[in-house]
């Protein structure tokens, strides 16, 4: 999915670019090369850039990489993101992140038809997963991604205050039709203002998936949780060495072995679980289920003695 308008604002260029829609998927060469004329005409169209480099990428044309940094150079905010599709040519994907500009554009397009699609086509059931797992009421909770709501609705009853916050404007508009949360914000996660001792709960249902290296929100997170608070989020599963990968379908998944060290370090003690998390391609998603709780200060104190003690035997 291209998340903006794929006109090139000439009609000639853009004449063009239909002749090569036309011709797909029975001829990307002839394709490719029609709209590499229509980007003659129209060179600082990025959408034109992105969907070159996405025929040939698909079709194993020569020059997709070509492609994808000329629609980079267009759009330097990414709102395509040409970056992903750029790292998914590379052997090892040198990403850490999605383009916080391409996510927000990409869930502004999504959010009216979001739920019709995940959860009544794709059988997502994140926030039930979620849910399951935790016991008891939290005086302060904090709902990180929070969409449109599924998950403040599983929240609710379990929560004295409840916040959600979100990077789509049109997400949290549809999340504001429900009634469940005290307070919405938009808020991108990678930007984060310090917060110590805030909440009681955080979650995050379905919002790994578009981020990479997690040390920096765990890290937030610990500090923002209460002492004794809880952490939990899914994560789609990738059993193979590497912390984390991106995906063919311009996901992250993560390893349990990175994430459970990467918890411990931060201060937690986590319980993990597996279960199908949604269909892709009439594929089950598979998903770990993390439910972690930050250890008071003396816990971790108690915790390195005795792993300096196991060391030293």
């Amino acid at each position: 999915m291209i998340p903006v308008s794929m006109s090139s604002g000439d009609l000639i260029a853009d004449r063009r670019a239909d002749y090569a829609e036309a011709m797909l998927p029975d001829d990307p060469a002839a394709a490719s090369d029609l709209y590499a004329q229509a980007l003659q005409i129209a060179p600082a169209w990025a959408a034109g850039w992105y969907r070159l480099g996405d025929i040939r990428a698909t079709a194993g044309l020569p020059e997709a990489d070509t492609a994808f940094e000329a629609a980079l150079a267009a759009d330097p905010t990414d709102r395509l993101g040409a970056s992903l599709r750029l790292d998914l040519l590379r052997e090892r994907s040198l990403a850490d992140s999605m383009p916080p500009a391409f996510v927000e554009a990409l869930f502004d397009q999504y959010a009216a038809k979001f739920e019709k699609s995940l959860v009544g086509k794709l059988d997502y059931c994140g926030p039930d997963l979620i849910a399951g797992g935790l016991t008891g009421r939290f005086e302060r909770v904090l709902d990180m991604g929070c969409g449109t709501g599924l998950m403040g609705q599983q929240l609710r009853p379990i929560a004295g205050w409840l916040e959600g916050w979100d990077i789509s404007s049109e997400m949290l508009r549809e999340a504001r039709t429900k009634g469940v949360y005290d307070v919405l914000a938009k808020r991108d996660l990678a930007t984060l203002d310090l917060q110590v001792n805030q909440w009681d709960l955080i979650t995050a249902a379905d919002v790994f998936i578009y981020v990479g290296s997690l040390e920096q929100i765990v890290g937030w997170v610990s500090r923002a949780l209460n002492a004794g608070g809880q952490f939990a989020f899914t994560v789609e599963e990738h059993t193979g060495q590497q912390a984390y990968v991106l995906r063919d379908s311009c996901r992250y998944a993560h390893a349990r072995h990175h994430l459970e060290d990467l918890l411990d370090e931060a201060g937690f003690d986590a319980r993990f679980s597996r279960a199908v998390l949604r269909q892709d391609r009439d594929q089950p998603v598979w998903a770990m289920i993390v439910h972690a709780t930050k250890r008071h200060p003396g816990q971790n104190a108690t915790l390195r003695r005795q792993q300096g003690e196991e060391m030293d035997a």
